[in-house]
């Protein structure tokens, strides 16, 4: 298992610092996250990317509906660029809050949705290195035939993880089957008829079950196939704590940890870099 760490609130130059501490301290990966008017989470990445050397940089998560398609592929493009293949993109629908709408109306979910796996099928088509069309519902695109941006790091593009409910009661899943064409998966337990949700290890194995189903089905690999546990072992955000070891058990193949409970400012920065100085579970009494 491979650990990670998402910064809830710092300013550009702040994630930067907490991307080096990482590095630093033994850690994989470090996040950031995409609000509608706020820190530019490409730019501050684009920037860590210069400081580091080894951490993966990534987002937990990217609203995707909302980019044109072009405009997304570009910026994650360049970081990995920059990062020399470090970038892994996190997609969902995104939690609608004051701050999107504030700017922006709500479009209905399904209309979300079906933008997402657009921007996704031109995100990977774009990044393919062959001359790409699509013709979709919300987008299409033509072959670029001049001032083509360079292929990225990675390929056939940095990795995409979606996030991915699994609803009981239901046999269709959607979005385990979005995860599932893709390399990794966020994933959580929807609420059933009981009111009850949360991922517990039993649920989660239940999810890797489904994933490797659907990938066979699908003619995918599970080699190299991503699933993350997001948990908290420092505070009591969330309902995962403690030991990672049944999780990875389970099938999980990355821990992040997930402290949106520390307060914005100051004091929280410097909160979450003591966490990060810690280093992640599996190093933790070693520092």
């Amino acid at each position: 298992m491979r650990y990670a760490f998402v910064v809830p609130y710092a300013d550009e130059p702040e994630f930067v610092e907490l991307a080096v501490l990482g590095e630093q301290h033994g850690w994989d990966m470090v996040f950031t996250w995409e609000a509608v008017y706020r820190c530019d989470a490409w730019a501050t990445l684009a920037a860590a990317a210069m400081r580091t050397e080894r951490i993966r940089l990534g987002t937990l998560i990217t609203p995707a509906s909302r980019y044109r398609p072009w405009d997304l592929t570009q910026r994650v493009a360049s970081v990995d660029r920059l990062s020399g293949g470090r970038v892994t993109l996190g997609v969902g629908l995104g939690a609608l809050n004051q701050n999107w709408l504030a700017f922006e109306p709500d479009e209905p979910r399904k209309q979300r949705a079906e933008k997402l796996d657009e921007c996704l099928d031109i995100y990977a088509g774009l990044l393919g290195g062959e001359s790409f069309s699509y013709d979709g519902r919300h987008w299409s695109v033509r072959p670029v035939t001049e001032l083509a941006p360079p292929p990225p790091a990675q390929r056939p593009h940095p990795p995409v993880w979606c996030v991915g409910a699994l609803v009981p009661g239901r046999t269709r899943q959607p979005s385990l089957e979005r995860a599932a064409r893709w390399q990794g998966i966020f994933p959580s337990v929807a609420a059933g008829q009981d009111g009850n949700s949360g991922l517990t290890p039993d649920s989660f194995g239940e999810i890797v079950e489904r994933l490797k189903m659907l990938r066979e089905q699908a003619g995918l690999p599970w080699e190299g196939y991503d699933v993350v546990v997001e948990g908290d072992s420092h505070g009591d955000f969330g309902g995962v704590h403690g030991d990672t070891e049944p999780w990875e058990r389970a099938g999980a193949t990355w821990w992040v940890e997930s402290w949106w409970d520390i307060p914005e400012g100051a004091e929280g920065v410097a909160e979450v870099a003591r966490r990060v100085a810690v280093g992640p579970p599996r190093a933790a009494a070693a520092f």
